[in-house]
Order: C-alpha cells, then structure tokens, then sequence
C-alpha cells in the first residue's frame, strides 16, 4: 500500500495467505491505498499445490486509467478457456514461478495469449533458485500483435517499463475484430 502511494500508481504482488486452508492470492493496490485481489484458479497439482491450496472460483478484471486487467497466477496460463477475452479486458497481468526447463513453453503461451486475446500480457517471472528449481525470468511485455515491446535480461532481478497504447489497441480492435468471431463458452463447477 505504501509502495502504491508513493508512486502514485497500481502496485500487483502475489503471497500465500491464509483464508479457509491457503490461498496463492494476488494483489492489485490502488494508490488510494484499496485493493482488490484474485484468488488462483488453477492450482498446480504436479508440484502439489492442490493438496495445501484452495482453488479460487472467480475471475476477476480491475480497471485502472482506462486499461481493464485479467489477473492470473503462473499455472492459469496453459488454459485459454478461462483466460478468453469476453471483450471485458485490455491486457492480462501474470506473475509467475515458471522454471527455466519450461522456459520455451512459457514464452509461446504467453505470446498466443496475447494474440488469440488481442490484449496486452504484462508477465512477471521469478528469477533465482531454490533446491528444486532454476528460475531464469523472462518477464516481460507482449503487445495484441505478439511483438514484444519490453523484456528483463534473464536471470537478473530488473525493472521494466513500457506505455500501453490503449489508442493503438484500440484501433487494432476495431479494423481486425477477432474478438468478435470467438465461441461462447459457459465455465461450471466440477
């Protein structure tokens, strides 16, 4: 909170907080000091997280300085279903612990996210080791075209910046209207 003050601007971070078991949620703090937050959908029952975690059910997009963001933790970027643009948001915003040895999928799922969504992907990754990992990074951001307008080094913690050109996206919208030929899916409960 005090970070998005001090800057004057959105401030997103992640944290496993405890509510009803544990829940992978992830922050997004208005300068103002408010906060709204997204629960993981998509917990990563490979590494385990299903048995320590509580799965959240909602999908949520904030808005901020006519930009609207669909939040996602790491794992919900290999499901296009729940991630499909409903013409509700203008660019995804994920954090991720995504190891080098998937470095390659990483980067091409975030690259179709963004050109089968025509948004913006702003993607965060840790870079560091831990016993059962390597974390290279990759972070960076995607424009709806899949060019990549901003991108850390690998390996080294770094901050980024880029505008997103919401004029652009736009535009780019309103003359190619992929959005608008794409079929209906309705999520339920399991």
């Amino acid at each position: 909170r005090k970070q998005a003050e001090r800057l004057g601007a959105v401030v997103c971070a992640s944290a496993s907080v405890k509510e009803e078991g544990y829940r992978n949620r992830f922050y997004f703090v208005y300068p103002d000091g408010t906060y709204r937050f997204y629960d993981k959908h998509h917990l990563f029952s490979y590494g385990g997280e299903n048995i320590n975690y509580v799965a959240g059910k909602e999908r949520v997009v904030f808005e901020w300085q006519d930009f609207r963001f669909l939040l996602l933790t790491c794992y919900d970027l290999r499901f296009p279903v729940w991630i499909r643009n409903r013409s509700d948001y203008d660019a995804i915003i994920i954090v991720a612990n995504w190891p080098d040895s998937r470095s390659d999928v990483w980067k091409a799922l975030l690259k179709a996210r963004a050109i089968e969504n025509q948004c913006y992907v702003v993607a965060a990754n840790r870079v560091g080791e831990d016993p059962s990992c390597n974390y290279i990074g990759d972070s960076c951001v995607i424009d709806a075209k899949g060019r990549i307008v901003a991108a850390a080094s690998s390996s080294n913690e770094e901050i980024i910046t880029c505008e997103l050109d919401k004029l652009s996206l736009d535009r780019f919208r309103d003359k190619f209207r992929v959005l608008d030929d794409g079929d209906v899916f309705q999520l339920s409960a399991m």
